[in-house]
């Protein structure tokens, strides 16, 4: 494989209740989701902390999928946990419940063989934290970064900090007008590339992925899927391929990152058809490579 990725956010307990079913208490957290969609392309190290109530059994499925937990805390106390609902669109998450348990007094601190790490993305958690893990990483070379609008309501001026050290910044539509003060999604994306991103992905749930990069504008859809049942995860899901692929690259040029738009897209399509991460669990690369050729005939024309 190519070179490691870190990822720092949460691990955490999900129940989810859609129209097509529910799930109590399974994992989930966008550390948990981002590094298994990953593994599939490159090496993972995750750094986040987890209760006294998280298993050997819970933790087997970041060793079946080889990923570096040295920085994954175990701290006494009862681990993240979310409670959710979807209506018939399923666009929209509905928090029930939230209660932060030991993510609340989080401060990541990055084992020594973490800190070489070239590819990093920072989970949506509070910007002033992510800045700390930036400062102690050596020498990225990408840095990406997840963040939501409670922190561009409340923290805005941290994550602004954050946002000059960062090369790719992946939100959703309604965070990019919220961040950028613009309706247009065109205009707050040119607004949010002058704070410091390069690159900004926006995630548009059934309607696809826009990415505003340095040469050109790029959309994808989503697949077209028989069955949804839960799209939990499926954002940390799409970050994890994207990733995934560029550290397998080793490029960064504009059809690498056309290409890794597409692998993200796989991989959360793959996410949304289960609950938790059943979808991903079981995957294969053949699965893999096989809906990415799907989604090229499915954006395939010919010229006149």
């Amino acid at each position: 494989m190519s070179s490691s990725i870190l990822v720092v956010g949460s691990v955490a307990f999900d129940s989810v209740r859609t129209p097509f079913g529910e799930a109590e208490d399974v994992l989930g957290g966008s550390a948990t989701y981002f590094s298994v969609s990953a593994s599939f392309f490159s090496n993972v190290r995750v750094v986040a902390v987890v209760g006294s109530d998280f298993s050997d059994d819970h933790a087997s499925i970041f060793k079946r999928h080889n990923i570096d937990t040295s920085g994954l805390v175990r701290a006494d106390g009862r681990t993240f946990r979310w409670k959710g609902e979807y209506g018939f669109d399923l666009n929209e998450a509905h928090t029930l419940d939230t209660q932060l348990n030991v993510f609340e007094s989080f401060r990541p601190d990055l084992p020594d063989s973490y800190r070489d790490a070239e590819y990093v993305f920072l989970g949506n958690i509070d910007p002033e934290l992510q800045a700390e893990v930036l400062d102690q990483v050596r020498q990225p070379r990408v840095v990406a970064c997840d963040t939501m609008n409670f922190w561009i309501d409340g923290k805005l001026d941290a994550l602004r900090k954050t946002l000059r050290r960062v090369d790719i910044l992946v939100i959703n539509d309604g965070e990019t007008r919220m961040l950028g003060g613009e309706a247009n999604l065109v205009q707050a994306a040119n607004k949010i590339r002058a704070m410091g991103p390069r690159v900004l992905i926006v995630k548009r749930g059934e309607y696809g992925v826009l990415m505003f990069g340095e040469e050109s504008v790029f959309a994808a859809p989503a697949f077209p899927l028989e069955e949804v049942f839960d799209p939990t995860g499926a954002g940390d899901s799409f970050a994890g391929g994207f990733m995934g692929h560029l550290a397998a690259s080793e490029s960064m040029d504009d059809a690498t990152f056309r290409r890794a738009i597409v692998y993200g897209s796989v991989m959360a399509s793959f996410n949304v058809e289960e609950f938790s991460l059943k979808g991903l669990s079981k995957l294969t690369k053949t699965d893999i490579e096989g809906r990415f050729r799907q989604f090229q005939k499915l954006t395939h024309f010919d010229a006149l």
